[in-house]
C-alpha cells in the first residue's frame, strides 16, 4: 500500500513534466542590457525557445550586483517557468562578499548548465599611450588617483580589478556601475582609462578600436583576438580570471524539468549561429555540464574565491 501511495504521489509530477513547458519560459538577468550576462542571455534565448516550443522572455532585473534577482528567483515557484542567467559573481562570490544575502547559492539553486566560459580583457582607452601590460604598470605607478570602474560591488570585473592591483602592486580606485553596459559607457568617454571587464561585454569596442586590449585574462590566446597576449605571456603572473554564466532553476524544480532545460540547452549551444556568435565574443560555448557537475563548480568556486576575496582583504559589508 505504502508503495502505491508513492507511485500516486509521483504520478502529477510525472505528468506534469511531460507536458512542460506549456506557456513562455521567464529567463531573469540580473544586470541590465549591454553587460556580459544580458549578451550570452540575448545570444542563447532564441534558439532555446525553437527547442523548448515556447518564447523565452529574458527580464532584466539588475540591483546590487545581481543578488536581487537572485534572490527573486530562490523564491520563485519551481516549476521550471522562472530561470536565470547566473554568474560566477552572484552564485559562488557573492556570500564572501556580502554578508546579508537573502539566498544560498548552494541550496536555494537547481544548476541546469553552463551556457558560456570567458576570460576578461585588460582594456585601456586610447588616449594611454601603452603598449603593452609593463607600459600599462609603469603608467598606472605613476598615477595612483586612477579609477577603474565594474558592473557593480563583488562583481567579476571588480575582482578581476582588485586581483590585478594585488598582482601588479597598483593602486586603483574602484567605481561601481549597476552593470557593465553603463560601466563600458564611461569608459568608452574617457571618464576611465583602464578596465577589467569580460570579453562578451568588452570585445565589440575593442574592434571597433574605441578600446585597446592590453592583454586577456585566459591561459592561452584567444583565437577571435590571436594578438592580444595572455596576462601570464605579458609578465604579470598568476593572472587568470574566467567568468562563467549558467542557467539556475529555484531548488526544487522536478529533476525531469532540470533535464529537459538542460538537453536543449546543450542543443541550442551545438547550433552553428549560436557557437559562432559566442566564439565571436571569446566564449566557450563547449563547457555545458550536467546540472550534478555543474553544481560540483559552484561549490568548488564558492570555496575557491572565499579564499581569495580573504587573501586581497576584500568585502562589501
Amino acid at each position: 500500500m505504502k508503495q502505491l501511495l508513492c507511485l500516486v504521489a509521483f504520478l502529477p509530477a510525472v505528468s506534469f513534466a511531460q507536458d512542460y513547458p506549456s506557456k513562455p519560459v521567464r529567463m531573469v538577468v540580473g544586470f541590465p542590457p549591454g553587460g556580459g550576462t544580458d549578451v550570452v542571455a540575448r545570444i542563447i534565448a532564441p534558439r532555446y525557445s525553437e527547442l523548448l516550443g515556447q518564447p523565452v522572455v529574458i527580464e532584466n532585473r539588475p540591483g546590487a550586483t545581481g543578488t536581487t534577482a537572485a534572490g527573486q528567483v530562490a523564491k520563485a515557484t519551481p516549476d521550471g517557468y522562472t530561470i536565470m542567467m547566473g554568474h560566477v559573481s552572484v552564485n559562488a562570490i557573492a556570500p564572501a562578499m556580502f554578508s546579508n544575502l537573502s539566498y544560498d547559492v548552494i541550496k536555494d539553486f537547481a544548476p541546469i548548465g553552463i551556457a558560456a566560459a570567458v576570460p576578461h580583457f585588460v582594456t585601456v582607452h586610447p588616449s594611454v599611450q601603452a603598449a603593452s601590460l609593463k607600459d600599462l604598470v609603469i603608467f598606472l605607478k605613476g598615477k595612483p588617483d586612477l579609477t577603474f570602474p565594474s558592473a557593480g560591488n563583488g562583481s567579476m570585473p571588480h575582482l578581476a580589478g582588485e586581483i590585478f592591483k594585488s598582482l601588479a602592486s597598483v593602486k586603483l580606485v574602484h567605481v561601481p556601475y549597476k552593470g557593465s553596459g553603463q560601466s563600458m559607457q564611461d569608459q568608452l568617454g574617457g571618464q576611465h582609462l583602464v578596465a577589467f571587464d569580460t570579453m562578451p561585454a568588452s570585445a565589440p569596442h575593442v574592434r571597433s578600436g574605441k578600446l585597446r586590449a592590453i592583454a586577456t585574462s585566459s591561459a592561452a590566446r584567444l583565437p577571435a583576438f590571436p594578438e592580444v597576449p595572455t596576462a601570464e605571456e605579458a609578465g604579470l603572473a598568476g593572472y587568470q580570471v574566467i567568468t562563467w554564466y549558467g542557467l539556475f532553476a529555484p531548488a526544487g524544480t522536478p529533476p525531469a524539468i532540470v533535464g529537459r532545460l538542460h538537453a536543449e540547452l546543450v542543443k541550442a549551444m551545438q547550433t552553428p549561429d549560436v557557437k559562432s556568435r559566442l566564439e565571436g565574443i571569446g566564449a566557450d560555448g563547449t563547457v555545458s555540464r550536467t546540472p550534478e557537475e555543474f553544481a560540483a563548480l559552484v561549490r568548488a568556486d564558492t570555496a575557491r574565491y572565499a579564499k581569495i576575496v580573504k587573501e586581497i582583504g576584500l568585502k562589501i559589508d
